[in-house]
């Protein structure tokens, strides 16, 4: 894997009214709290893949996979979700 950066989740909506869930990430605040703990890309790409199965799960996410992509072109880092999902696919 290379030596890029994963960016946060965490696309600055930050309004936790779905049970405890951001309205904008579906992160809980326990969550955005252990992201930013996490040390190496393959922790935080883990975390990734678990916060899409959770979007997944509590539905009506769309809106998160084009602002992350945005949030990821900002800072110069490829979006790892498509990594996660290419590799999705080809299982």
């Amino acid at each position: 894997m290379s030596k890029s950066k994963v960016p946060s989740p965490c696309i600055d909506v930050c309004k936790y009214k779905a049970n405890g869930h951001c309205i904008g990430c579906s992160m809980t605040e326990k969550q955005k709290k252990a992201f930013k703990k996490l040390d190496g890309e393959k922790r935080k790409l883990a975390f990734l893949g678990d916060l899409l199965r959770q979007q997944a799960t509590l539905g009506d996410f769309r809106h998160w996979h084009k602002a992350y992509a945005r949030k990821c072109r900002k800072k110069g880092e490829p979006n790892p979700v498509e990594r996660l999902t290419e590799g999705a696919e080809a299982a």
